[in-house]
């Protein structure tokens, strides 16, 4: 995988799993001053970094469950980096608290980013009927029945 630095405060420390058993990298947010996020407002942060993902990859940006915890959530719930894509990766956070304001300070751990392998939704076979499960056609909650 690639990445490249947009703004300089970002390190190449920075970039890595923070501890041995971590399967992610730390996204930071890359703002110039205090960052007040009122109850029940998003905001689209930058973390200053671009990258460059393998094909038949997808970064997933998932929330950090610490700022969970006080409510403040990814606006998309979890976000999508395509193997094409090549822009400045952004954060869109979401304070989901009623009342109150959470602050985000400059380089703040905002989110992380994990690297996935994904097969193309490409070369579709359309057919008239599905193979059978056990399972069938029970939809939401059916898994946990037993």
């Amino acid at each position: 995988m690639k990445y490249k630095i947009e703004d300089l405060r970002i390190l190449p420390e920075h970039m890595v799993p923070s501890t041995a058993g971590a399967n992610s990298v730390d996204l930071r947010a890359c703002i110039s001053d205090d960052l007040v996020i009122y109850a029940r407002e998003q905001v689209l942060i930058d973390t200053g970094i671009k990258v460059a993902l393998p094909e038949d990859s997808l970064g997933m940006i998932l929330p950090r469950s610490g700022l969970g915890v006080k409510g403040l959530v990814l606006g998309n719930l979890v976000g999508n980096i395509d193997s094409d894509y090549r822009g400045n990766v952004k954060v869109c956070l979401w304070n989901r608290n009623e009342s109150g304001y959470i602050t985000i300070s400059p380089m703040d751990r905002i989110a992380q980013l994990v690297v996935v392998p994904v097969f193309s939704p490409t070369g579709w076979d359309q057919v008239d009927e599905l193979d059978a499960t056990k399972r069938g056609e029970s939809g939401f909650g059916s898994t946990g029945s037993e």
